[in-house]
């Protein structure tokens, strides 16, 4: 089926988003270009084109709920095929601001949920890969 129409950005609000899109850019690469205090994209590397809009009394989603608080959506990030490079990962976010929200069970699931610094849940993946893709 042809396509309608392109993505060009997957658009989160929160605070403040030159914060946001710093964190970010530490964590998927790019470079932050704002549009004006209001707008920030970030173009990330091989990726999506994220965008972050200020959202004047904004209120970060709640993980896990069901109700009108729940995450709505949440951005994946493939963190490599070991979980040396998973733990290598998980002290970065941390330095850079985000907070745990479930690192349980991981060997299970191949991923852990953090949450950003405006409170959106982010997961970092353990992704295995073919031989010869590595």
């Amino acid at each position: 089926m042809p396509a309608v129409a392109r993505l060009r950005s997957v658009v989160l609000d929160c605070p403040d988003p030159h914060a946001l899109a710093a964190f970010y850019a530490a964590v998927a690469g790019g470079t932050p270009e704002a549009g004006d205090d209001d707008w920030v994209v970030l173009k990330v590397p091989d990726g999506p084109r994220l965008a972050f809009q200020r959202a004047e009394g904004f209120t970060p989603p709640q993980w896990p709920r069901a109700d009108r608080d729940s995450q709505q959506f949440h951005l994946d990030f493939d963190a490599g095929p070991t979980w040396d490079e998973v733990d290598a990962a998980h002290e970065k976010v941390l330095a850079l601001g985000a907070r745990p929200l479930d690192l349980e069970d991981r060997e299970k699931k191949d991923f852990q949920v953090y949450a950003d610094p405006a409170g959106h849940p982010f997961c970092l993946c353990r992704i295995e890969r073919p031989a010869g893709q590595e």
